[in-house]
């Protein structure tokens, strides 16, 4: 019998893309009669009765130990595992993806890794070290730490049997690295989320928010273009009072968020309700009219795919994997990132042609549809098991 272990950053109960994507490949190679174990970080420190549900084994490591000992700990656990496995399935490049690298070399056992972004870069930007869009950064000058981290995702993934991507722009991106093209494998993230059967009422009842929802999620970082959709809030407002701007999220930019819709004066106009599990995200999706992602960046984005799911119109920055999903003007609209002017008149056009918002909800479902998790799962399989 084929034996995987799963290495990853996340887990169930904790709530993310890697997390649902873990769990679902586990459940899913185990429903193959494959052997699989995963080894994981954990924001709970005692999960033994969550985790004991599963039909395969979790191992997880407290994510809250000083960074130096849990990484310890996780490399030790790693090394233990390793050697009883025939491929190790790394879900990141540096907590995950590292030390399976190392435990793969001595023991010799298939790795391979999935890259989601660009750490080196999400680090820099996180403790504002860089200020560059991620192909910007490609092409520049790495220093200190962040070029030492930008060297090493760069060494693993060179090393990996073969480099896993959601998307076309990420593999270029991957390229870039000096990996080489045919260890690059492009397959795109499937769309397992259930929409909610709530009217819109009814889930604007549920969430205690009512007017013209205007939805944006993801995770609260400057890249991310929140602040952009706060600014223009005051130029929406004057094509409709009761526009509102929620978002779903939690991050390290949300103090300044929250600072701006303060200073701004939206504090009843503009939401942030933090993180929220599927279940709770159908329910705000179900109420909003409008789904807006004006990011910097995007490998390939969860957030397009359930919107259109759910039969929400989408607006999306023209950048990285958005432009594989989105064809302009018939599933969606695409915009210059942080344009104040292409948004709202992306947003004028929506809520001005009635019949549209039918349209592009009814050629989303139909996109959604190219974006099945049992593709994505077969074709994950078949790279694993080659």
């Amino acid at each position: 019998m084929k034996r995987i272990l799963i290495t990853t950053g996340i887990f169930p109960p904790d709530i993310g893309g890697p997390a649902s994507y873990a769990e679902a490949l586990a459940n899913h190679l185990n429903s193959q009669k494959i052997e699989v174990c995963v080894l994981t970080y954990s924001k709970q420190f005692r999960t033994g009765k969550l985790y004991s549900k599963y039909p395969f084994k979790v191992i997880r490591v407290w994510g809250k130990w000083p960074i130096w000992i849990k990484h310890f700990i996780f490399g030790a656990k790693l090394l233990g595992l390793a050697r009883a496995c025939d491929t190790i399935y790394a879900l990141n490049v540096w907590s995950a993806g590292f030390p399976s690298f190392i435990a793969s070399r001595i023991y010799g056992k298939k790795f391979i890794i999935k890259v989601a972004g660009d750490y080196a870069w999400e680090v820099g930007v996180g403790k504002n070290k860089v200020s560059l869009l991620i192909n910007d950064f490609q092409r520049s000058k790495k220093k200190g730490w962040i070029g030492v981290l930008y060297k090493l995702q760069g060494m693993v993934c060179r090393k990996a049997d073969a480099v896993i991507v959601p998307s076309k722009y990420l593999a270029g991106i991957v390229a870039g690295w000096g990996v080489p093209e045919s260890k690059i494998k492009v397959i795109y993230n499937g769309a397992d989320f259930k929409s909610s059967d709530l009217s819109k009422e009814e889930a604007r009842n549920k969430i205690g928010i009512h007017g013209n929802i205007i939805l944006s999620v993801g995770r609260l970082m400057p890249w991310k273009g929140f602040r952009m959709l706060i600014k223009i809030m005051p130029q929406l407002l004057e094509l409709g009072q009761f526009t509102r701007l929620v978002i779903v999220g939690d991050g390290p930019d949300k103090k300044t968020l929250e600072l701006m819709i303060k200073n701004m004066g939206l504090d009843k106009k503009v939401f942030i309700v933090g993180k929220k599990s599927k279940d709770e995200l159908a329910v705000y999706l179900a109420s909003a009219d409008i789904f807006i992602l004006n990011s910097g960046y995007e490998g390939f984005s969860h957030q397009i795919l359930e919107a259109m799911i759910c039969g929400v119109p989408v607006i999306a920055s023209a950048v990285g994997g958005n432009k594989e999903v989105i064809t302009q003007g018939e599933n969606g609209f695409l915009v210059r990132y942080n344009d104040e002017f292409n948004i709202i008149e992306a947003i004028k056009t929506i809520w001005r042609e009635p019949g549209l918002k039918g349209e592009l909800a009814a050629a989303g479902k139909k996109t959604v549809q190219k974006f099945s998790s049992d593709k994505m799962f077969e074709e994950t399989i078949k790279i694993l098991n080659s």
